[in-house]
């Protein structure tokens, strides 16, 4: 980030106290300094000031209008090379760096928690991480991927432990080898004038963009995976043995679809679930490397 955002230069006021200042320091939810600090950089942007609240109600009346048209197209008719073309043109072009950075994490973020579960289950499990590094690379119906790769494990997860009799336990040493940093930068990302839109105006722009272009199933599914973060939350803390961090989950029961009209922001609930899910994975991986012994020293003795 090329400069801290306000609440980190200006003096704390008593008597007018800065809230993003308050959300900052506060560590009630795991995130790491650098994360937040973008987060909250984009979340207090003038994007999603003043930009936000006609955005959101017009994307959900186009979300409306475009399942009555839908209504009259082919059943199977859809366009991802296309959808995936302008959701990358779009990112790159418009989105502010601290929203394309935020993006791009998730992809690596939640293909690093799907391996976790499947490394520390007591069957094996296929997984297919995606893990884009520029913008363009989204192109490759990337968007689209993430949602099946999330279905299919929890189809494949589970079969496989009905077909071995078996379920997911508590793990009292487990492997964290795959949880890391993502190996991107912030400041690898456009920067230009018209990169200003933030996070949570994006998506509610690419909500009704991203139905228009794929077919009935595809949406209704990619809005009711979100719905798995209580399902990928609970494999995670099975494992950990730690229930009590399913408290920082809320997007519903996952046997209880919703309307697909809040979409949007069920997405940007889902991405900041994803980071501090991620968050707790790296804090535990450091407390257990903290905790293994030195290893012993195998150089020839004199």
């Amino acid at each position: 980030m090329k400069n801290p955002p306000d609440f980190l230069t200006q003096a704390h006021d008593p008597l007018d106290p800065n809230p993003w200042l308050a959300l900052y320091l506060d560590q009630s939810t795991p995130l790491p300094g650098h994360v937040k600090q973008a987060w909250l950089a984009d979340s207090c942007s003038v994007s999603r000031q003043f930009l936000l609240p006609f955005v959101r109600p017009l994307a959900r009346t186009c979300i409306v209008l475009i399942q009555v048209v839908k209504a009259f197209l082919p059943r199977r008719w859809a366009a991802s090379r296309l959808l995936h073309w302008l959701l990358a043109e779009g990112l790159k072009r418009l989105v502010s760096p601290e929203a394309n950075w935020l993006v791009m994490r998730h992809f690596h973020l939640g293909g690093q928690i799907l391996e976790f579960i499947a490394k520390n289950a007591p069957t094996p499990v296929a997984t297919a991480p995606l893990q884009p590094l520029r913008l363009d690379d989204l192109k490759d119906d990337f968007f689209l991927k993430h949602d099946l790769n999330l279905f299919n494990f929890v189809i494949r997860l589970n079969q496989a432990l009905r077909a071995a009799g078996q379920q997911l336990q508590p793990v009292a040493q487990p492997d964290f080898s795959m949880v890391q940093e993502p190996p991107m930068a912030l400041a690898d990302f456009p920067h230009g004038r018209l990169n200003k839109i933030d996070l949570q105006t994006a998506i509610e722009c690419f909500t009704p963009i991203y139905q228009l272009f794929l077919t009935d199933n595809d949406f209704w599914r990619a809005a009711n995976s979100l719905q798995l973060d209580e399902t990928v939350g609970i494999y995670v803390a099975t494992i950990l043995n730690t229930p009590q961090h399913l408290i920082l989950l809320n997007n519903k029961h996952p046997l209880v679809p919703l309307s697909t009209l809040r979409a949007g922001h069920r997405l940007v609930v889902h991405g900041l679930s994803t980071e501090m899910l991620h968050a707790l994975l790296m804090q535990m991986k450091a407390a257990q490397a903290a905790e293994a012994p030195p290893a012993a020293d195998s150089s020839p003795s004199r």
